[in-house]
């Protein structure tokens, strides 16, 4: 039999008017009756929307009744027998350097009616809503905060032709470079005015992005501050990489870290605000307030996320651009991959969910994507081993242990510039939030995650450039 899926448009005709019930409706439809007939779900659906006191102790059905009779939109619980969980399982890497406070942000996440299955990465902190490092899968609809602000964020790599002695033989010219051909927080180009991108039909489809456009053309090819990144450096390639199509050995390299600036944090504001509303959500729920995809809503929110994707993959390709011609370089190889995204994908049982990787590396087998460490650690290009516990996903870097202002309030300049001349690492910009003591340890991280990824190759930083 085959198996059955809902679309928000046939329970809305059974007489449900609320968005938070009718994704409620099709999540329990999809979860407890995948081999049942369609009509016979929707004849059941029909009723408890109807008269849902009469299902208000039924084990399957009783969690939608209960929203329905509650004049507050608010979902409340039956008692649970002692010892059950209210919450999913979900598995957690490195869990023994992991904030217990990003643990039950994850645990408040896989209460929610439309979680299916989730998972915690190794270099996992607290966050806004899904903790950085949450991989969450949904049925039907999409958190904006379970993406996050900086929609599309992404690692970019190039590798190219030349020796990495460049590095030591042409420092300054590399440094001048870096100064002169990347913008970092609310520096612009005045020559990237010219692009695809700027002509994208979403600006005239969705009301919303149009009084964006502007500043989205402004920001074109620049980075955002805090942890985004444009390094120079040494990539070692190993003889397992033929993936990569690189012959084994050391190349010179660039490598850079940003995403869709101003534009992915305004659209996550938004929709996050249209969710709230629609859910009558309050409190901490309100943080991981969701869109049904069958919404217009939904849909407009993932063609914007679609967009600010594209928008961080054309900043990177910029960046590189004006790196490669000023430095006189040939690229040979470009590796990059977005965390910061939702996808639709397919777990092992068939079905389509929708996955939030919030500060996580798709990692599945054909994936091939980069984890960084810190300024003055490597990161690490991999393949995806397609692990399912992990939902075929990765950390997205080292992760911090503490937040900026604890970070400026326990180090000084003196013990950065130390740490930084010990590894031999130039700094350009940058400050003691972003100090390398701040992170976990990148090696660790690296061990907690051995069965979702292999190691390709490694990038050794030599001169970062930062705000």
């Amino acid at each position: 039999m085959k198996k059955i899926k809902l679309r928000g448009k046939e329970v809305k005709r059974l007489g449900y008017a609320n968005d938070r019930a009718i994704s409620l409706a099709i999540h329990l439809a999809g979860r407890h009756f995948k081999r049942s007939e369609k009509m016979e779900v929707l004849e059941t659906l029909e009723k408890i929307n109807l008269a849902p006191e009469s299902y208000l102790n039924d084990s399957l059905w009783g969690e939608l009744a209960q929203f329905l009779t509650q004049k507050s939109g608010k979902i409340q619980h039956k008692k649970k027998p002692k010892g059950s969980k209210s919450a999913l399982d979900f598995k957690i890497y490195g869990e023994e350097n992991i904030d217990p406070e990003a643990v039950r942000q994850m645990e408040t996440a896989m209460k929610l009616p439309i979680s299916v299955k989730g998972a915690l990465m190794a270099d996992a902190h607290v966050g806004y809503g899904l903790p950085i490092g949450g991989v969450l899968a949904a049925y039907n609809a999409v958190i904006p905060y379970g993406v996050g602000m900086d929609i599309g964020c992404r690692m970019c790599l190039s590798v190219f032709s030349s020796s990495p002695q460049k590095i030591d033989g042409e420092r300054d010219r590399i440094k001048n470079a870096l100064m002169n051909e990347t913008r970092f927080g609310l520096a612009e180009f005045k020559d990237e005015r010219e692009h695809e991108i700027l002509e994208r039909k979403e600006f005239q489809e969705i009301k919303f992005l149009k009084k964006f456009h502007k500043k989205f053309a402004n920001q074109l090819g620049t980075s955002g501050h805090g942890n985004h990144f444009v390094d120079v450096g040494v990539v070692k390639i190993s003889e397992f990489s033929q993936r990569l199509h690189l012959e084994p050995g050391e190349y010179f390299a660039v490598l850079s870290h940003s995403g869709s600036r101003n534009f992915g944090a305004e659209v996550c504001k938004h929709y996050t605000r249209i969710a709230r509303e629609k859910l009558e959500l309050s409190g901490e729920a309100a943080r991981l307030a969701w869109l049904d995809l069958d919404s217009e809503e939904g849909q407009e929110y993932w063609a914007a996320m679609q967009l600010a994707g594209d928008y961080s993959h054309a900043n990177h390709r910029i960046i590189h651009r004006r790196l490669a011609k000023a430095l006189g370089e040939k690229t040979v190889a470009i590796i990059e991959n977005h965390h910061n995204f939702a996808w639709k994908e397919k777990l092992d049982t068939g079905e389509e969910i929708i996955i939030h990787r919030k500060g996580a590396t798709p990692a599945g087998t054909e994936n091939i994507g980069i984890i960084p460490g810190t300024m003055a650690s490597p990161a690490f290009i991999v393949s995806g081993r397609g692990n399912e516990d992990a939902l075929q996903s990765a950390s997205h870097g080292a992760g911090r242990l503490m937040s900026r202002n604890q970070a400026k309030q326990t180090f000084t300049e003196s013990q950065l510039k130390k740490h930084l001349a010990a590894k031999r690492v130039e700094l350009l910009g940058g400050g003691i939030d972003e100090s390398p003591f701040a992170y976990k340890d990148i090696y660790e991280v690296m061990r907690a995650q051995e069965d979702l990824v292999d190691i390709l190759g490694v990038f050794y930083p030599k001169i970062v450039r930062m705000e």
